[in-house]
């Protein structure tokens, strides 16, 4: 049994990365693409906290025993797997806000969309972004435009491409658990821009937040040397998901109150990553079965 959950952040996430550079407190990024994720250990590491607090003894089977002890590890009977991007927001000065995808990130998302028509859009945008007869389309959208300004960048109508109505209403049934309600990830299908996958990157880039952090000396109110920092966040309104289930091996052994008790946690909202003290990594989850069988 395989599920995905969508993480939308309600307030900035910081997950730390392997390496920081100078007085830069970096995040997470895939090594192979740099666009920020977050880890799966990060992911379960939170659920079991989460768990324990109501079935201690079962948590310890369903995510394998810690190191207690002398005792080794044991293997537990759920998998997660990382938390990528598939929506991110961009500051507009035609349309304030709008969320940019790629390519990479829905066939990324359509993998797990076992017989989805998501295959479609992701074809569609595909080739039209690589087309070299259409005017060298620069982006596809989902709403009527004749320009957009993206950040500081200018597209006019021979840049934009529209999405057919019939694409954007499957990826509105796609996410219709995570866009419903009256807030303003309602929308987020009114709203959307696929660009190219290096054009992506280069906003994302852009598009993170940065803070600046300095300790002030407590008589004079002056900054303390050798105190400055920054830090990185992918910023609130972004949406990640990650696929996660049980093992098929192990299912049958699995407790119906703890399964559920799972999937409870992860239709509410937690708080990721470091930084806890300052809001940071509250999102709001979204899960849903999928019908796709463990194959592993």
């Amino acid at each position: 049994m395989n599920y995905l959950t969508y993480l939308y952040l309600l307030t900035p996430l910081h997950v730390g990365g392997s390496s920081n550079e100078g007085n830069m407190m970096g995040i997470a990024r895939e090594v192979h693409t740099e666009f920020p994720y977050l880890p799966a250990s990060s992911l379960r590491g939170k659920i079991r906290s989460e768990l324990e607090q109501k079935y201690p003894d079962e948590a310890k089977v369903f995510f394998g025993h810690k190191i207690e002890n002398g005792q080794q590890p044991t293997e537990g009977e759920v998998w997660f797997a990382d938390a990528t991007l598939l929506f991110f927001p961009i500051a507009s000065l035609s349309h304030h806000l709008v969320w940019i995808t790629c390519p990479l990130w829905l066939e990324r998302w359509n993998r797990w969309l076992d017989g989805s028509p998501l295959k479609e859009v992701v074809k569609t945008a595909r080739t039209t972004l690589t087309a070299k007869t259409l005017k060298d389309i620069k982006v596809v959208v989902s709403f009527n435009t004749s320009k957009i300004y993206l950040q500081t960048a200018l597209l006019q109508s021979q840049d934009i491409q529209i999405l057919e109505k019939r694409h954007v209403d499957i990826l509105n049934a796609q996410i219709s658990d995570l866009v419903a309600g009256e807030g303003i990830i309602s929308q987020l299908t009114e709203k959307l821009i696929i660009l190219t996958d290096e054009d992506c990157i280069a906003l994302v880039e852009t598009g993170l937040q940065r803070e600046v952090r300095v300790m002030l000396e407590s008589n004079s109110k002056t900054v303390k040397g050798g105190s400055f920092r920054s830090e990185e966040a992918i910023p609130p309104e972004t949406v990640l998901f990650f696929p996660w289930g049980m093992k098929p091996a192990k299912e049958s052994n699995l407790t119906l109150d703890i399964r559920t008790s799972t999937t409870e946690a992860l239709n509410q909202r937690l708080q990721f990553g470091g930084l806890e003290g300052l809001g940071k990594g509250w999102s709001q989850l979204t899960t849903v079965e999928l019908n796709k069988e463990d194959k592993s």
